[in-house]
């Protein structure tokens, strides 16, 4: 098939979205199809430009800056973006090209008027990747209230969702929010697990017994660090911590909380704390071998399913898994049905620190604890399943 994949995150930026999109990308070109990733760029002085990567044909459009900024310049940036990645695209090489399939990726809620623009010229069928179901999260954060931005979002949103023949969650708890859009003729609504191909594994330029958390058990936390995340949490476990010194916490990653994270384990003085920026993906596999297990973190008034791409990372390396996340969510009872872990859904840090505790005893003598991890990795979240099942929904 001749596919357009349709997103605002890849290589060279190393969030977990753009590591997920590179995979997917690259296991679509591995099953033979000729696949074309059309992506935002407000770094660009002329109105595209266009690259092979991986045999990927990725063409890069002109478009508003919306990372790095405030919320109100981010907002309209992403307004903008799908209307001037048309008008640049139809300046390209690529502006006659048609498409057997449109496949997108959410977030950014925003594509849907170039989803719909290609999908009229190509007469095709779409396929819309939602890993985050906004602004319904924000909502429920209490980020914002039912006013006018939210009204704004939820429309924006609607309409994406009415451009797409199919959409793929990434949890079964997630299928009941869609419950009203999938009562359209033809649509069709299915689980869609996050993926991961593997990676190229490098010497990592983190080297954890050169950094003052050498010699500790060390629990990572790999990845985005904003307000969904709920991190601080994760800064009163190592204060309950303390008082083992035979272990330690490294945050490696970026975000909007990163910076405000920082300050606070240094006004704590939790010595049993390190934050690092992030790293390639692909030195990751070596970065996990330094370390016991994984941290997860979500805010607790999350009210939707979410399986983060973190989780995928630390499954496939072996790595289980202490996490303290919503009520409710799915991600729980798949910890707790795989015995991959501990999770923790009260967000009190005292439940954490027991639950550490015994994750850390688990991992001192369950032998095969490391073998699970990578089985489900393999049976639920390898990426030529992700492909085969978008292919045959489309």
């Amino acid at each position: 098939m001749r596919i357009a994949l349709i997103a605002d995150s890849f290589p060279p930026l190393r969030t977990s979205g753009a590591v997920q999109l590179r995979d997917l990308s690259r296991e679509f070109v591995r099953q033979g199809h000729a696949l074309t990733v059309l992506l935002p760029s407000c770094e660009l002085t002329q109105p595209w430009a266009l690259e092979n990567l991986d045999g990927v044909r990725v063409l890069r459009l002109k478009a508003p800056r919306t990372r790095d900024i405030d919320y109100v310049r981010r907002t309209v940036g992403e307004f903008a973006m799908p209307f001037s990645m048309l008008r640049n695209l139809r300046k390209s090489p690529l502006t006659d090209e048609r498409w057997d399939a449109l496949v997108w990726y959410s977030p950014s809620i925003f594509h849907g008027p170039l989803v719909s623009a290609l999908k009229k010229s190509s007469a095709c069928r779409s396929y819309l990747i939602i890993r985050d179901i906004f602004p319904e999260w924000a909502l429920d954060m209490g980020l914002m209230g039912r006013g006018l931005p939210y009204r704004f979002f939820a429309a924006v949103a609607r309409y994406q969702y009415s451009v797409a023949d199919v959409i793929g969650v990434q949890s079964p708890g997630n299928l009941r929010y869609f419950a009203s859009w999938q009562k359209q003729p033809e649509r069709q609504l299915q689980v869609l697990h996050n993926w991961l191909q593997p990676p190229e594994k490098i010497r990592c330029s983190i080297r954890i017994d050169q950094t003052p958390l050498a010699g500790r058990k060390v629990l990572v936390y790999a990845g985005n660090m904003g307000v969904a995340q709920g991190i601080d949490v994760l800064l009163d476990l190592a204060e309950r911590l303390k008082l083992r010194p035979n272990v330690g916490l490294l945050f490696v990653g970026r975000g909007s909380e990163s910076a405000r994270l920082k300050v606070d384990a240094q006004s704590r003085q939790l010595d049993n704390v390190l934050f690092l920026d992030e790293i390639d993906p692909d030195e990751i596999p070596d970065l996990y071998a330094q370390c016991v297990a994984g941290l997860v973190a979500l805010h607790p008034k999350h009210k939707s399913h979410n399986i983060p791409g973190k989780f995928l990372t630390y499954m496939q390396n072996g790595l289980p898994v202490l996490a303290n996340i919503n009520a409710g969510n799915d991600l729980a009872q798949l910890i707790k049905l795989e015995r991959i872990g501990q999770v923790c859904e009260s967000n009190h840090v005292e439940d954490l620190a027991r639950l550490c505790v015994t994750l850390l005893q688990q991992i001192d003598g369950d032998v095969d604890l490391t073998n699970r991890c990578k089985r489900l990795f393999a049976r639920d979240f390898a990426v030529k399943k992700t492909v085969e099942q978008i292919v045959s929904a489309l």
